[in-house]
């Protein structure tokens, strides 16, 4: 019965390393949405001259947006493999982080990313606030702060947590 139990537990923990698909994906994505990115950027540079202030500042918006979405892909790659996975061996100082973000953090960087990024399309919106009806505009800005409410919730949650494994943290807040 211990070596039926002993193989399951191996399976079970080499399991983990089905999530490298996923990594491997993530990272094809990377590259795809670097193409877009470069295409974006060009697009912006042809027009440098014609866009108008507003349209500029659209297009800007929309490059950091870009910006953001692949830093949150780096992210949960390079944490989700380091947490799930395998720690890199020979990343020494390459990314400072490695080893610090721990999942409840890494949900927390991923909600305010997500947030942040919410932040921006709202703001592309209110700039175009003219192509929008009162109610479109209501919904997109209610969604945002049920992104903002979720991430607050969770920073709580992280805190109510972290103060359960310290003690008397929780009561710094």
């Amino acid at each position: 019965m211990k070596s039926l139990e002993l193989l399951i537990e191996k399976i079970i923990l080499s399991s983990r390393w089905l999530l490298v698909a996923f990594y491997l994906g993530l990272a094809a994505a990377l590259a795809v949405y670097a193409l877009s990115f470069g295409y974006k950027l060009v697009k912006v540079a042809q027009n440098v001259f014609v866009y108008e202030d507003f349209q500029m500042i659209l297009a800007m918006l929309g490059l950091i947006d870009a910006a953001l979405v692949a830093s949150l892909i780096v992210m949960v790659m390079i944490s989700g493999y380091e947490n799930f996975v395998s720690r890199f061996d020979n990343a020494n100082d390459e990314v400072s982080f490695l080893g610090k973000l721990d999942s409840g953090s890494l949900k927390i960087k991923v909600a305010s990313s997500i947030v942040a990024i919410s932040s921006i399309h709202l703001l592309q919106i209110f700039l175009n606030a003219n192509e929008y009806t009162s109610d479109k505009l209501m919904w997109f800005t209610l969604i945002h702060l049920a992104f903002v409410a979720s991430a607050l919730m969770l920073g709580y949650l992280e805190v109510l947590m972290n103060g359960k494994k310290k003690g008397s943290d929780l009561d710094k807040i």
